[in-house]
């Protein structure tokens, strides 16, 4: 077998889970990708923090570690925010190294420039992670909806604000009471203004936009409407008429371009994320061959988001695997 020399970008939640499901199922994925994998350089604000986590592997905050080393083959970038994280994912590119992402935020922004930039260097660009987490949407449309077209895709993208209405409904309790219990559980971070401002869903539904259509709606005239505004007592009475509220992300395509929305909305009983509650995220689209299609799992979370980004992994090797044999 051939030796596979992976790097990390960033060390949080996402890029220790990513860590510990390499070492875990170590012997597993060397099976599935027919080759083995080593965790070589970890580029991260504070290396002090964390040397003693993982004594043998390099850690430091020089992303040079990464860009020089002609041995490092695939980078995994887990950073969150735009920036460093575009710079590096483009420089990293640039070096002929492939990139798994799972920053839906940086994704969101540069997507675009970031798949074109790979195609130019023929180097992997894989970004399943950054939209519905352990949901592997985009390889499902990338690779098996290529017959569908697809007219309209309807999702429930961020489990923080599912969560909240979900605690709001069932027990009756008020936003600000759903939402601290959230924040014990670690269901929703200490800001949690981009979960429950709509921002999180918005940046995934303009990465699949761009996926699905080739292009994103004016960001400017996408209505963004957060939860905060749902009162506990309108989410209870909702929930007595067999309805219920869900932040629900809109895309469709019409004559005149491409639509979006992310606000909470009354869904009746028939409607296919009317039972997805809790932490759970769901995408459900509709296609003009097979009809509706509805897929759900966890959304968020270090292990679904890792699992998505080694099942990228996995596709990578396959590709690079598939290349080699075409030019024998």
């Amino acid at each position: 077998m051939c030796n596979v020399n992976i790097a990390l970008l960033g060390f949080g939640t996402v890029g220790k889970g990513v860590f510990e499901t390499l070492q875990t199922y170590k012997q597993r994925i060397e099976r599935s990708i027919d080759a083995d994998i080593n965790v070589s350089t970890i580029v991260i604000q504070h290396p002090e923090k964390h040397r003693d986590y993982i004594p043998r592997t390099h850690i430091t905050s020089d992303i040079n570690a990464i860009l020089e080393n002609p041995d490092i083959d695939i980078v995994f970038e887990a950073i969150v925010g735009k920036e460093p994280a575009f710079t590096y994912t483009k420089q990293c590119i640039q070096k002929g190294k492939s990139v798994i992402t799972a920053n839906k935020e940086m994704f969101a922004h540069h997507g675009k420039t970031l798949k074109s930039l790979a195609d130019e260097h023929h180097v992997a660009l894989k970004y399943d992670a950054t939209t519905a987490g352990g949901i592997p949407i985009i390889q499902t449309i990338q690779e098996l909806l290529n017959m569908n077209s697809i007219q309209k895709v309807e999702a429930i993208l961020n489990g923080t604000s599912n969560y909240i209405l979900t605690s709001m409904r069932d027990k009756g309790i008020s936003f600000d009471a759903a939402l601290e219990e959230a924040q014990q559980l670690g269901y929703a971070e200490a800001d949690p203004t981009n979960d429950i401002g709509g921002y999180d869903a918005f940046f995934k539904i303009m990465i699949l936009s761009d996926l699905i259509y080739g292009d994103q709606p004016n960001w400017e005239n996408v209505e963004i409407k957060g939860i905060a505004d749902t009162s506990g007592h309108t989410a209870k009475k909702r929930g007595d008429k067999h309805e219920k509220i869900k932040q629900i992300a809109t895309l469709y395509r019409s004559n005149k371009g491409i639509h979006a929305h992310v606000r909470p909305e009354s869904i009746h009983n028939n409607h296919p994320l009317y039972s997805i509650e809790g932490v759970e995220n769901a995408v459900h689209v509709q296609t003009d061959i097979i009809g509706g299609l509805t897929l759900t799992g966890p959304g968020a979370g270090a292990f679904p988001t890792a699992s998505a980004m080694i099942e990228d992994l996995c596709i990578v090797m396959k590709e690079k695997r598939h290349h080699q044999l075409l030019q024998i």
